[in-house]
């Protein structure tokens, strides 16, 4: 099957998950409310492209390429980025909803979330270094042997940090939230 390669191309109200998106590589291309529920997206190509106000819940990403992609108000859930394709691995999400999606081992460093439900996300293993939580919801979210060395979480909310396991050297912290790296010691702040 021959793939297609797409370059600028705008997108708008699609519903993939009815008709099909065409294997191949899209590259600067911008896609509106489009809907990419439970659409096997495996070895697609996105490079330089902006996703706005799309649904991609439960979309299969077996080796799918993302390349300085922008997510704005999307809908992730349960995505596994970690089946993503790692080389140049990078974007960036603003008011999405990423709960339960997994970045399991992924080397993302510098991604910046700002906005976002992050609810039971698994950053396991994940290389944070200086990402930027913005305003982010992070309750249940897993961070185990994670790096988040320079990281931004000083207006993150909700999330359990435990610095005995994960490598936190020079990540921000605000006074509101330092609860979040204490909490296996079951102190009392008030």
């Amino acid at each position: 099957m021959d793939e297609t390669y797409q370059h600028g191309i705008e997108f708008t109200g699609e519903n993939f998950s009815e008709t099909t998106l065409l294997l191949g590589e899209y590259e600067a291309c911008t896609f509106s409310q489009c809907v990419f529920a439970k659409v096997d997206l495996s070895k697609f190509t996105f490079v330089q492209c902006t996703f706005t106000d799309c649904d991609f819940s439960m979309a299969k990403l077996n080796q799918c390429t993302f390349r300085e992609v922008e997510f704005k108000a999307c809908k992730l859930l349960g995505l596994h980025f970690d089946y993503c394709n790692p080389f140049l691995l990078s974007f960036t999400f603003t008011d999405c909803t990423l709960n339960y999606s997994a970045f399991y081992q992924l080397k993302i460093p510098g991604t910046i979330f700002k906005n976002c439900q992050l609810e039971g996300v698994d950053f396991v293993e994940a290389d944070l270094s200086n990402a930027v939580f913005d305003n982010c919801e992070l309750n249940a979210a897993v961070f185990e042997d994670s790096i988040l060395e320079g990281a931004d979480l000083r207006t993150a909310h909700n999330f359990s940090i435990d610095p005995s396991f994960n490598r936190i050297k020079k990540a921000k912290f605000s006074r509101q939230n330092i609860i979040g790296l204490l909490g296996k010691y079951g102190i009392i702040v008030e």
